[in-house]
């Protein structure tokens, strides 16, 4: 046990909690003032759902038979049941420590997938989706790469979930999104951004929180842990410049709904490397990030998909380009614990492993997710009313708003 390793990762474990009301602001900044309230609550209920679905069920799914090179965990921590202070073999943290801070990954990544479905979810369909995402989705991938599972005993790398958190939200975000239809009136009515002020803020915990996230994944405070920060903030800077270049050329402007976009693109593609490439890989990871996936928004329109906050074109392209791009910058220079790409003397080997691991991953949760949501919206309903959409969600749904206006106070009409 390291005093020192366990003081850092119950840092990184506050700070990755916090990145989803971050992820709440980010995305309801970006949303119409009617329906704000609504894509908070989405955000913030998974902190409550998911981290008790995690204490009973989803730890032991996702870390049960630790290392055996399968395809789902055991029944063996069941309600955190031998799960305690002492460190799992090969660990200097409480065993009790690891499963809180995998805890924050589970409640994040099922909130990634309603910037895709914003304005347009029934709470309590959305309350089932991601409950039982969770276990028949997020356990089982987390299994194959972070516990050890299939895919890791093959060689895939994946530092803090490139493919088990963004390629696995994006996928299933994707199938929701055409489960679900599109808003009223999309794409020909505009439906701009009510705050931006609240997205910027966003950016800035998100950013913030992301080292947790990243160097946390090193489970100690060592030399790991610190070349992950610095790729992280690296990749994030640059990616923000690559899409502020190529849209300044593009539509003439630099946007700040651009820099926070390109900003959280270069957070997720280098969230599989941050502990494997050194500093310029990160920093070219980020900048090629940042010009793909502003490329990639446009698919929306050209496939007529309604990914309403471009999760599919940030966290499932950024995901999916910066888990493929480990495959040709990783170098045991910086974690002996890695593999060498192509680039730095490897061979093919780990870009076939990563293209594998992307490519299972997205058709496994794409399917899954698109069969969950399909029998939820047959039986109870996944999707709100037009004219609930029309008066707005925080209205129809949870009878508040956002703002007071006047008379009105948040609410309702003030007596």
């Amino acid at each position: 046990m390291s005093s020192g390793d366990t003081a850092w990762v119950l840092t990184a474990t506050a700070l990755v909690l916090f990145m989803t009301p971050g992820l709440a602001f980010f995305y309801g900044g970006m949303v119409r003032a009617k329906h704000v309230l609504a894509m908070l609550m989405q955000n913030v209920f998974a902190m409550g759902l998911i981290g008790v679905l995690w204490v009973l069920v989803g730890f032991s799914l996702a870390f049960g038979r630790y290392g055996d090179g399968g395809f789902i965990g055991g029944f063996e921590y069941i309600g955190l049941r031998n799960v305690g202070a002492a460190p799992l073999a090969g660990m200097t943290i409480p065993f009790i420590l690891f499963a809180t801070y995998q805890m924050t990954f589970a409640i994040i990544t099922p909130a990634l997938i309603t910037g895709a479905t914003a304005d347009r979810l029934k709470f309590g369909g959305y309350a089932v989706f991601i409950g039982l995402w969770m276990v028949f989705v997020y356990a089982p991938v987390a299994h194959w790469v972070f516990a050890g599972g299939w895919l890791a005993q093959r060689g895939a790398l994946d530092f803090a979930g490139g493919t088990v958190v963004h390629v696995n939200a994006g996928a299933a975000a994707l199938a929701v999104v055409l489960v679900v239809g599109r808003r009223a009136n999309w794409p020909r009515e505009a439906m701009p951004p009510h705050s931006l002020p609240l997205t910027m803020l966003g950016t800035g915990i998100l950013w913030f929180g992301w080292f947790g996230f990243n160097a946390g994944s090193a489970l100690a405070a060592n030399g790991v842990a610190a070349q992950a920060a610095m790729n992280t903030t690296i990749a994030a800077s640059a990616a923000m410049l690559g899409w502020l270049a190529i849209e300044r050329a593009k539509d003439g402007h630099a946007t700040t709904l651009g820099a926070a976009s390109g900003a959280v693109a270069g957070l997720v593609a280098i969230t599989p490397c941050a502990g494997y490439v050194n500093t310029l890989s990160a920093l070219l990871i980020g900048f090629l990030t940042g010009g793909v996936c502003f490329l990639a928004i446009s698919l929306k329109f050209r496939f007529g998909y309604d990914d309403a906050l471009d999760v599919i074109g940030v966290h499932l392209v950024g995901g999916l380009f910066g888990s493929v791009l480990l495959g040709l910058f990783a170098t045991k220079a910086v974690n002996a614990a890695g593999a060498d790409g192509l680039f730095f003397g490897g061979g093919m080997h780990l870009l076939g492993e990563q293209c594998l691991a992307v490519g299972v991953t997205l058709v496994f949760s794409f399917v899954v997710s698109f069969a969950l949501a399909k029998a939820i919206h047959a039986t109870m309903g996944l999707r709100v009313s037009e004219d609930d959409e029309h008066e707005g969600l925080d209205l129809s749904l949870h009878a508040e708003t956002a703002y007071a206006f006047g008379e009105f106070g948040s609410m309702g009409r003030i007596r």
